[in-house]
């Protein structure tokens, strides 16, 4: 008999790659997504006829309720979240009610309907914050640096009291940052390969960031959603970090990326801007993922300047095609510079 998984969030980066993983062993997925008038299904498109689509939010309790009735899960992913850090400050009430109020919704849906539900809560490096620990691991103390921070201890704590005070099987995963080519473009580190593709192909001159010192721990998602998998596959419910226990700053990230395509001296094409800074920043994260490679006999296997080079080759295969039409609808002066000079420097450059 197949197992039965509900995601929530089931149109995030994370999901995609998780119900891929998922229909890959035999389950059967149901799939939590917003009603929207404009659905974006793009990144679970190509596995879109094998994932039952449910509509219901995460600040409705009834329309969980119903979600967990009609799937009756075995396994339970709770992905979605307000999940942009800097919009986390100017939306505070809102990402407390989606991120941690949302979290009990769920579960209390889960302690109801279908207590035995094995429930895994998508957890953040961010919960660390200001760290007084390095590397960071399931034992260090939290202190996050953001409302999105404060909304995923609070939420990190529930799934922690639900297994203490119902005895259910709730995992937290606390990932560090796991990016890949199907990050959304307004998170950093999409932001730099998609606009160091467009310099390269010619559609715009610079690109804008805030601090270029902030180091973090980065990992790609499809890595990180088998180890999700693998916390509810063991005989007792724990807390995982997942890492790679390698660190790198945004700086790092903008060599690596301008470097695939050949340019050396980046600095000339970027500017930092104070609107791009954080109120307050975490400077420093990187993960000690000892306990899941003892436990779940996890390691990640695609590193840093995979996953630049991953990202990168995506974006400038994108951009390029948006290049091809540009260039064929006769669209050249971007840059304000005459018809003229920007044909040239188009038909030099296809």
């Amino acid at each position: 008999m197949k197992k039965k998984a509900l995601i929530t969030g089931i149109t995030s980066q994370d999901a995609s790659f998780l119900a891929e993983l998922l229909l890959g062993e035999g389950y059967e997925i149901f799939g939590l997504a917003r009603r929207s008038s404009n659905p974006n299904f793009s990144r679970i498109q190509h596995v879109l006829d094998e994932v039952k689509i449910l509509y219901g939010d995460m600040t409705d309790q009834n329309s969980l309720d119903n979600a967990v009735r009609i799937s009756m899960p075995d396994e339970c992913y709770n992905l979605a979240a307000m999940s942009f850090v800097k919009l986390s400050w100017s939306q505070p009430s809102y990402t407390m009610n989606t991120n941690a109020v949302g979290t009990v919704r769920i579960l209390e849906s889960l302690r109801q309907i279908k207590p035995d539900c094995k429930f895994y809560q998508a957890s953040s490096s961010e919960m660390f914050g200001k760290v007084d620990e390095v590397p960071q691991k399931e034992t260090t103390h939290f202190h996050p640096r953001s409302p999105y921070g404060i909304s995923k201890v609070a939420a990190y704590w529930t799934t922690v009291n639900y297994r203490e005070s119902y005895e259910m099987f709730t995992c937290n995963g606390i990932l560090f940052n796991h990016e890949s080519e199907r990050r959304g473009i307004e998170f950093v580190t999409r932001k730099i390969t998609d606009e160091v593709a467009r310099i390269h192909h010619g559609l715009q001159k610079e690109l804008v960031l805030g601090n270029l010192e902030a180091k973090r721990d980065w990992g790609h998602a499809r890595d990180y959603v088998e180890a999700m998998h693998l916390m509810l596959q063991q005989p007792e419910p724990d807390d995982y970090v997942i890492a790679t226990g390698e660190t790198h700053s945004v700086k790092e990230f903008v060599e690596e990326a301008f470097k695939y395509v050949g340019i050396t001296d980046w600095s000339k094409y970027v500017r930092q801007d104070p609107q791009f800074m954080r109120p307050a920043d975490v400077e420093l994260l990187i993960g000690d993922y000892g306990k899941a490679k003892h436990k779940l006999g996890w390691e990640p296997q695609i590193r840093f300047k995979d996953l630049v080079g991953i990202m990168m080759e995506n974006d400038l295969a994108l951009v390029g095609e948006e290049r091809k039409k540009l260039v064929g609808r006769g669209i050249y002066d971007y840059f304000g510079e005459s018809k003229k000079q920007s044909k040239k420097f188009s038909e030099e450059n296809a």
